[in-house]
Order: C-alpha cells, then structure tokens, then sequence
C-alpha cells in the first residue's frame, strides 16, 4: 500500500530539511510513497496546524513545529495508520 506523506510548510529551511530526512526515513524503510509539499496557507489551516513545519502521513498529522530525527520519523511512517 502507497503512503501519503505531506509536508506542510511554506517553504522554509525546516520545511525542507523535514522533507529531506522524511525522504530518507521512506527510503531506509523501503516502503512504498508518494510525497507532497503543501504550501497553501489555507489547506494548511484545514489540517488543523498552526505551526509549521508538519507532517501528514495517510491523512493524520503527526509532526508540528518541529523536525524530528531520521530514526523518530522511520518510527512514525513505519507504523500502520489504518485500523485493524
């Protein structure tokens, strides 16, 4: 099954560099993903995120503020997000 990752952010250096480790994080794990950047001020807003940058796997947010290490974020797109 495909990932949606999303990174929220307008652009900055932390937007960027949570993009590179997120990359590298799916790349280490081997998993199937499709990565977008979202800039929009306003979808931003609709994921409920006040603080950038954030991270949005399969549709539930799990970063905000902050950039986490590679291995912190292996550990959050290595979880199932679906429900059993």
């Amino acid at each position: 099954m495909t990932r949606k990752i999303q990174i929220l952010g307008t652009g900055c250096p932390n937007c960027q560099r949570l993009e590179k480790l997120t990359v590298t994080a799916a790349q280490a794990l081997g998993i199937d993903y499709e990565l977008e950047k979202v800039t929009d001020i306003n979808e931003i807003i609709q994921f409920g995120v006040m603080a950038t940058p954030a991270l949005v796997v399969d549709g539930q947010v799990k970063v905000v503020g902050k950039v986490p290490s590679v291995e912190a974020l292996k550990q959050l797109l290595g979880n199932n997000t679906a429900n059993p």
